[in-house]
């Protein structure tokens, strides 16, 4: 079952690669290969009775935005770009990434077709394939049959330099601007084709804190537009939302600020739309199941799951919003 123990990189490629000859509504894009050679992949989610190629999406996308010559659609389409995976150890994401994809691809699922009739959505399910498997490769080797919840136990402590980072050590969530390294470079060449207009940056913080989701700390950078601070709130009380009904604990405007360019969600954000960071507890000392100091025990398939819920919700908030959004994308870099 997903969540009993840690997917390698491998076999999600695997399954994202079946899900797109299966599901004609949902198509596979290589765009490069870590340092390691393993494979860096999108999956693009369009409606099932979409007749387009996603060529002619992105370019009336471009039209609508006011970056190409051309006629604009009559019905353009949002655009939510989902990231999994920055940091390797940060390891639920990746998980929740394959849920994601299940549901999308899954025409049954009525809600989630719905929103796909105004949103283009694109899932990533690991910016960090080698600092991935560093890790799940850590865990495999260390953990015990009947997870060991004590957090001073070997499973818990993986040693440096941990999967926090690339082949190279290298912290991919601070070299969006920068684009050092290979996995930058490449991932932003296709990011900057699509110009999304919501980016999530999928992440984990210490296994005893719960839920992060926008809105983010203030101050603001002064460069952030009045619609991009509203839409955070929008966003974030939808997410408030499913974690009220589901009964979960979360926290907002805390921590987690949008000053760096080189995040996940400032770059997005500086190219007009709305970047965010999602956080849940975990993180590298998380393992499969570890004891909180509220004493419960925080297991993988809640962290996995919790990061499923924000990225449906934040789907739907998208769609809810589709002609705002696509609006006022179009006047940010009018204006910019």
């Amino acid at each position: 079952e997903l969540g009993d123990k840690f997917t390698f990189h491998h076999d999600a490629v695997d399954y994202f690669e079946h899900v797109s000859t299966v599901s004609k509504h949902v198509e596979l894009i290589t765009y490069g290969e870590t340092y390691e050679g393993r494979p860096l992949i999108v999956s693009v989610i369009t409606h099932p009775n979409n007749k387009e190629s996603l060529e002619s999406i992105r370019t009336n996308h471009l039209i609508t935005s006011g970056l190409m010559e051309g006629e604009k659609s009559e019905n353009p389409l949002s655009v939510v770009w989902l990231s999994y995976s920055v940091h390797g150890n940060e390891s639920s994401s990746m998980e929740a990434a394959l849920k994601t994809l299940h549901t999308f691809a899954d025409t049954s699922n009525k809600g989630q077709m719905n929103w796909l009739k105004k949103v283009i959505l694109i899932i990533d399910p690991c910016i960090n394939p080698d600092g991935r498997d560093r890790y799940a490769n850590f865990h495999r080797m260390t953990g015990n049959l009947i997870p060991d919840v004590d957090a001073i136990t070997r499973e818990h402590r993986e040693p440096w330099p941990g999967g926090r980072t690339n082949h190279y050590y290298h912290d991919l969530n601070r070299d969006w601007v920068w684009q050092s390294q290979q996995e930058s470079q490449q991932r932003l060449k296709l990011y900057n084709q699509w110009l999304p207009h919501v980016h999530v940056d999928y992440h984990e913080q210490s296994y005893n804190e719960p839920y992060y989701f926008a809105p983010a700390v203030e101050p603001y950078h002064e460069l952030i537009t009045p619609w991009q601070k509203e839409f955070q709130q929008i966003i974030g009380q939808n997410n408030a939302t499913s974690f009220d009904h589901n009964q979960l604990l979360y926290f907002r405007n805390e921590e987690f600020d949008l000053l760096y360019p080189g995040f996940g969600d400032t770059y997005p954000i500086f190219n007009g739309a709305l970047g965010m960071t999602y956080e849940k507890g975990g993180s590298g000392a998380g393992g499969v199941a570890v004891k909180t100091s509220a004493t419960d025990t925080l297991i993988l398939k809640e962290r996995l799951e919790h990061h499923y819920l924000t990225g449906l919700s934040t789907v739907e908030a998208t769609n809810e919003n589709s002609e705002k959004v696509i609006e006022e994308f179009q006047q940010f870099l009018k204006n910019s």
